[in-house]
């Protein structure tokens, strides 16, 4: 097992929501309070309220990637019956851009966990070719990546991270 797979299989983001994968592009997500997302860290909501800016540094401009965010622990990480919510889907972004540059097919929801500490999941595919993706999800609601990559012939992810976040106080929002 790759070292940068260690804190998805800790996370238990590989088993439950991915498969094991081997990473070949570098992917970085920062929300606009320039704190950059690495596996586990904790973000406040209000942190995380607007889209990240998601970076793919790998590929060239003739390669183009699949993003998609989900949290895995809805309603609660102890019952998380409706498995995935499903949170953005950026299609076409070309490789060496960001997320800026692709076709925003889902809109970004920004997380709101109303029970206990949920994980977000940001995960890039490599896809075949541009407009390769045509299946879309109709339902944000008990998504499956891995059926979304499966429908759409994107095979295992080239990057993931994960981040968790947690319902705010009242007393942090002032």
């Amino acid at each position: 097992m790759s070292r940068a797979l260690e804190p998805l299989v800790v996370g238990k983001v590989i088993g439950e929501v991915l498969d094991s994968f081997n990473p070949t592009v570098k992917m970085t997500a920062t929300y606009s309070s320039n704190k950059q997302v690495f596996n586990g860290h904790e973000f406040f909501p209000s942190a995380i309220a607007a889209k990240p800016r998601v970076e793919v540094q790998g590929g060239d401009l003739r390669s183009f990637f699949t993003l998609v965010m989900t949290d895995p622990d809805v309603p609660g990480p102890s019952d998380p019956y409706l498995r995935e919510h499903l949170h953005w889907i950026v299609t076409d972004i070309p490789g060496t851009t960001d997320a800026s540059f692709g076709k925003e097919v889902v809109n970004y929801e920004s997380p709101k966990p109303n029970i206990g500490i949920h994980r977000f999941i940001l995960v890039l595919f490599q896809q075949t070719h541009r407009g390769s993706v045509k299946n879309t999800p109709s339902s944000r609601d008990r998504f499956r990546t891995h059926e979304f990559a499966k429908d759409n012939e994107l095979g295992l992810p080239v990057a993931a991270v994960y981040f968790n976040a947690q319902r705010e106080t009242a007393a942090r929002r002032r």
